[in-house]
């Protein structure tokens, strides 16, 4: 089961989404112009508080990315979310995709599973 839709290409947001899901939806659009973009809120598949904003999946589809290998496409959107991934953004899901790419396979992949737990605790083998 995935999270709400907060964002998608030909879609206007109106008021969905939380100030994190509307700054990620800006920076991604400033940065990248995509041709579409989703932004998945994640958080309450994480035990997250209702409200929360910590974990998100975000398909990015831009000419931007043409060329570049799929690491590089990552570093390109942590770029952009410098500021809340060093902060309030725990999990990023990166999905960023050519619009050709996305013209020949427009399927979304299930968000990984929650393993539980944080950085804090300690994991038993």
């Amino acid at each position: 089961m995935r999270g709400p839709l907060l964002a998608a290409a030909g879609r206007a947001m109106g008021g969905s989404g939380g100030p994190l899901a509307r700054a990620i939806h800006a920076k991604l659009t400033a940065a990248l112009q995509p041709t579409h973009l989703e932004i998945r809120n994640d958080s309450p598949l994480h035990g997250g508080p209702p409200g929360a904003e910590t974990h998100f999946g975000v398909l990015v589809v831009s000419g931007r990315f043409s060329g570049l290998p799929l690491l590089q496409r990552h570093r390109l959107v942590h770029e952009a979310l410098q500021a809340e991934l060093a902060g309030p953004l725990h999990a990023l899901q990166v999905i960023a995709r050519t619009p050709q790419q996305w013209e020949s396979d427009p399927k979304i992949p299930p968000a990984p599973p929650c393993l539980g737990g944080s950085k804090r605790e300690k994991r038993r083998g």
